[in-house]
């Protein structure tokens, strides 16, 4: 599995407009319920409210990759979204965040949920994509730039 075969570009936002944590989780996690990626919006709220209190997903380099697992979960969806003004996300370096990746999973597929965060993290380490990315118009734009960086890296295995 690739991370493009998760997220789509119907699950990108650009620009997110929300001004804080809560209401960018919420802007995406509402993109993935519009397109039907998810059956309920306010469980994956509270679950992914819940992980950010266990510690930020703000991990720094204007990047947070919030995240959560849904015990009724059939399958794993990513949203994306860009921040033009930037979010306080707690971030570990205490920046303001642009670049959010959102992965909700099944409560019974650890494995995957790790190794899907792995490839984002090892993805959206890159300072050259994160430039680019910041640089984008569209979802379009977005997708092709994720989805040809990824390239360079092997499958995940089901």
């Amino acid at each position: 599995m690739k991370l493009v075969d998760v997220l789509k570009p119907a699950y990108i936002k650009i620009p997110l407009t929300s001004q804080n944590k809560e209401g960018v989780i919420k802007e995406l996690i509402n993109t993935l319920y519009q397109k039907k990626a998810i059956a309920e919006k306010d469980t994956v709220f509270q679950a992914a409210m819940d992980r950010e209190k266990i510690m930020t997903t703000g991990v720094g380099r204007q990047v947070a990759i919030p995240h959560c697992k849904i015990k009724d979960g059939k399958e794993f969806s990513i949203a994306f979204g860009i921040s033009e003004s930037g979010i306080d996300f707690d971030a570990i370096d205490n920046q303001p965040v642009k670049i959010i990746f959102l992965l909700v999973g099944p409560e019974d597929n650890p494995g995957m949920h790790i190794r899907l965060l792995s490839r984002i993290s090892r993805l959206i380490s890159k300072e050259a994509l994160r430039d680019k990315l910041l640089q984008v118009n569209d979802a379009d734009e977005a997708y092709q730039l994720l989805k040809t960086e990824e390239e360079k890296y092997f499958e995940i295995a089901s």
